[in-house]
């Protein structure tokens, strides 16, 4: 049996063991066509002879940028990583400066793209980058190479020998990947990820997945150039469950609908999503109907895991999953057992409705530059809690710097910064990665996140304000879409708030209130300000009086990634988003 210690291990290792039919399945012009485990490896290895011949050698770097997550994707993976070079997967979504400083940055010499959209960004950069030889595509696009004259090029295997001789000398310690940080802040820092950080990462956590090896089905569509999701496609071959590839977040309720997956992650974001679309669709629902709903609903807020409730809570839920919560389960396939929540903090209540309703939201926590589990929920074993992100996963240990700072040693921890000794030595210091995170852990081993040690601010009256708890609570309102609490030495928090407009014009339809037709109309109309105040103010009785929100104000656009407010993971860009409502601020802080 194949030992696993690098990352084109894995099909070859699933090849062994389960010998897939179906190991990656894409949708082309609205029909599922799957890979099988012998395909995939066999398209990987034309991959690697292809690039062979084009001249491609060890620790050559070679960037995928891709809009959706794809059987493509994959086979390119493993076909560079097996003849020693990296590569640099890059984000669809950020500027065209910022792929040029990536491209440059690590100095890639192919790049392989999805759509037109990603070639045009490329192609009008492309002058700028000396190391970079040739784009290929994914998608038949005029003026652009397909990655099929890759695979051609490989077709002849008469190199395959070769391509053994650098598998066989490449090592666990080497390096596999360049993952650029999208940093809230300043440009994207390449992080260094050999493949023992992945493969032990992927081997570990999957002790933490309740999926039989060799059955069961994942739905993919967080961002596979992310490392949260990218080594969640190496733990399902590991497990030997059938990935397929969601078109695009707009169809992800038909898709889950049409795979019926017993696996997938989210982001909190899209969780929220999915749960005001429900709560929207019981609102419409009248008489018994609707009182049974949000009954339901009342109930699954109160959840507590492993029947702490009492017998009584139970016999209740038990009716309620029934009656309503089943077909909560149905709009989502009605066989998940498990959706892996991550990237950023998950609302309690959120954890609490889902496992209610028989779907197990599991938090974990990680960064980029722990490839990226250090912990995570696990409902078998007591390993499940509200409000923390679990116990930490195998041979990896955490401690609390005495500032609260949360610490890491393990096989996931990163290598370092590319080309930046500098901000590697920040971080790796004494033997532990500095997280850059505030955290405790609690008797029974569970890790909780308080908040970002950067984004802790003071107020001119000396107070410590942590801008992310307060944040976390007031988005719990179904008016607030997005939040950013203000305040660094000023005399009081404040905060910048971009209004739920959708639900905002059905809450004022309801009521028969007259609220305009533009945005602007809307957050300046005195009732729906009125409004908010109310919401702030039942959030803020969690608070200390330092930490209340004292004022706020409201902004006439939705806060997106391509406007620059959020990061491609959905974290706030807050410097931008200061800069961007500097008037408000003014008007805020006079």
């Amino acid at each position: 049996m194949t030992t696993i210690t690098r990352l084109f291990d894995f099909p070859h290792y699933q090849l062994e063991k389960f010998n897939l039919d179906k190991a990656l399945v894409t949708k082309y012009n609205g029909e599922w066509i799957a890979t099988s485990t012998a395909e995939y490896i066999e398209k990987a290895n034309q991959i690697s002879r292809g690039l062979l011949r084009l001249g491609v050698k060890p620790n050559d770097k070679i960037a995928i940028i891709s809009s959706n997550n794809r059987t493509e994707w994959n086979i390119t993976d493993i076909g560079v990583l097996q003849i020693g070079a990296q590569d640099v997967p890059i984000y669809p979504t950020i500027s065209q400066e910022d792929y040029e400083y990536v491209l440059n940055h690590s100095e890639s010499v192919y790049c392989f793209v999805s759509d037109d959209e990603v070639f045009e960004k490329v192609n009008n950069i492309k002058g700028n980058v000396p190391s970079l030889k040739e784009v290929y595509s994914f998608n038949d696009i005029e003026g652009c190479k397909s990655w099929n004259e890759v695979l051609d090029l490989g077709k002849d295997a008469s190199n395959q020998e070769e391509v053994e001789k650098i598998m066989a000398s490449i090592k666990e310690d080497d390096l596999a990947t360049l993952i650029y940080t999208s940093g809230t802040t300043g440009r994207p820092k390449g992080v260094m990820l050999s493949h023992k950080n992945v493969v032990s990462n992927a081997i570990n956590a999957a002790t933490r997945f309740p999926i039989n090896s060799g059955e069961g089905k994942a739905l993919s569509f967080l961002p596979v150039c992310h490392i949260y999701e990218r080594m969640l496609m190496y733990l399902y071959q590991y497990l030997g469950v059938t990935i397929y590839f969601a078109e695009s977040l707009e169809t992800i309720s038909d898709n889950l609908k049409e795979v019926k997956p017993d696996v997938m992650t989210a982001v909190p974001r899209l969780l929220e999503k999915v749960y005001d679309k429900i709560i929207a669709k019981g609102a419409d629902l009248t008489g018994l109907k609707k009182k049974l709903f949000f009954w339901a609903v009342e109930l699954g807020l109160k959840y507590e895991p492993y029947g702490a409730n009492g017998w009584w809570y139970e016999k209740r839920l038990g009716l309620a999953r029934k009656l309503i919560f089943s077909k909560w389960q149905e709009a989502l396939g009605g066989n998940l057992k498990v959706i892996a929540s991550g990237s950023a903090a998950l609302q309690p209540r959120l954890a609490r409705v889902f496992n209610a309703a028989g779907m197990a939201v599991m938090e974990g926590y990680g960064l980029t530059e722990t490839s990226p589990v250090i912990s995570v929920n696990d409902l078998r074993d007591n390993g499940f809690k509200i409000g923390t992100v679990g116990r930490m996963i195998p041979d990896t240990e955490v401690k609390i710097a005495d500032d609260g700072e949360i610490l890491v040693k393990g096989p996931q921890v990163m290598q370092g910064y590319y080309k930046d000794p500098e901000k590697t030595n920040e971080v790796l210091k004494d033997g532990y990665f500095h997280t850059g995170d505030i955290g405790e852990i609690d008797s029974e081993g569970f890790l909780r996140i308080t908040d970002r040690k950067k984004e802790m601010f003071k107020t001119s009256g000396g107070k410590y304000v942590a801008p992310q708890i307060i944040e976390n609570a007031m988005k719990q309102s179904r008016f607030i879409e997005q939040i950013m609490v203000i305040g660094e030495g000023e005399k009081m928090p404040a905060a910048f708030i971009q209004p739920n407009f959708e639900f905002l014009q059905d809450w004022a339809e309801r009521k028969g209130i007259k609220v305009g037709d533009s945005f602007d109309d809307i957050i300046a109309n005195q009732t729906v300000i009125d409004r908010y105040q109310e919401e702030i103010d039942e959030h803020n009785e969690k608070f200390g009086k330092w930490e209340r929100v004292k004022k706020f104000e409201l902004t006439p656009d939705e806060w997106s990634i391509d406007a620059g407010h959020l990061t491609p993971t959905m974290k706030l860009r807050r410097k931008i988003i200061k800069e961007k409502y500097s008037a408000l601020y003014a008007k805020i802080y006079g």
